[in-house]
């Protein structure tokens, strides 16, 4: 049976296995289903990816300013156009929401809990946000979670459509192989307001905390761990599909958590300084294990 019968294989909806669990009993990687054609063109692709860097650097952009500094650089692009990808991207200007999904109108919202709070703890307060990750025939989207007094990243997915799925895969995981934080915070994109995911939090004992709308420094930790892994990794890789994206992701990933040091936590590595937190020694990285597996 070939690679691509297997895949398709895979019931997204399946009632009793997930998806990984799918992926293990069929031999293939779950990194596999991540890609996918998407339906935009090559021009419009990489004006994504044009948008995406002018982003990194310039947070406050909204659709208006995109259009006339990609018009400068000689894109043939009008308003109605940066706004639709802008919105398939789930850029926002930092004025009104940093790179989130909207609120959804039905979910509940938490009241913001980190205001005044000092965190100098392992397992305090973690973090969690979703980035754009431009690819050569297409895009994706990664989450990942932090714990935010060290800076370590304790999971991460990628996936092919802004659902809430693998924003729960990586929340489970990250509870899973390091316990549970006394606060979680998110934006209020519809992902994390969802019940499916507040109630994972809920049955964990965890207090919901979420940002203030348009308040672009709520997450700032987590806003800077993309900045890093797309000028570190993303914008200087061929990321050519779903397979190559795991891996480069997975190894920078790696490489942030265990050798990169960081001039705010006295120049250890974030893995160091969680791990003596928690006791953990110097042990391998939960985060590494899973991908390297």
């Amino acid at each position: 049976m070939s690679h691509q019968e297997r895949k398709d294989m895979v019931e997204r909806d399946h009632n009793v296995l997930s998806l990984s669990s799918q992926c293990e009993l069929l031999h293939i990687s779950r990194g596999s289903l991540y890609y996918q054609a998407i339906g935009e063109t090559a021009e419009n692709l990489l004006i994504m990816r044009r948008m995406d860097e002018l982003f990194m650097l310039y947070p406050f952009y909204g659709s208006r300013q995109l259009m006339r500094h990609l018009q400068r650089e000689g894109f043939k692009v009008g308003r109605h156009r940066v706004r639709r990808l802008m919105k398939l991207m789930g850029l926002k200007a930092i004025y009104r929401r940093p790179r989130t999904s909207d609120p959804h109108p039905k979910h509940k919202t938490y009241p913001y809990l980190l205001r005044g709070l000092t965190i100098t703890r392992a397992n305090h307060v973690w973090c969690t946000d979703i980035t754009f990750i431009p690819m050569r025939r297409g895009f994706l989207y990664l989450v990942a979670i932090m714990d935010w007094a060290t800076r370590h990243v304790l999971s991460w997915r990628l996936s092919n459509s802004m659902d809430t799925s693998f924003c729960i895969e990586a929340l489970k995981e990250a509870i899973e192989n390091y316990g549970t934080p006394e606060i979680f915070n998110t934006d209020q994109g519809s992902q994390f307001t969802s019940q499916a995911f507040t109630g994972v939090l809920q049955d964990a004992g965890i207090k919901i905390s979420m940002d203030g709308r348009g308040r672009y420094l709520d997450n700032i930790f987590i806003e800077r761990l993309w900045r890093s892994l797309k000028y570190e990794c993303i914008y200087l890789k061929d990321m050519s599909d779903g397979f190559v994206a795991q891996r480069e992701i997975g190894d920078w990933i790696s490489f942030y958590n265990h050798i990169r040091p960081h001039s705010s936590l006295d120049g250890k590595t974030p893995h160091e300084v969680y791990s003596k937190a928690q006791g953990m020694g110097n042990s391998p990285s939960p985060v590494k294990q899973k991908q390297a597996a």
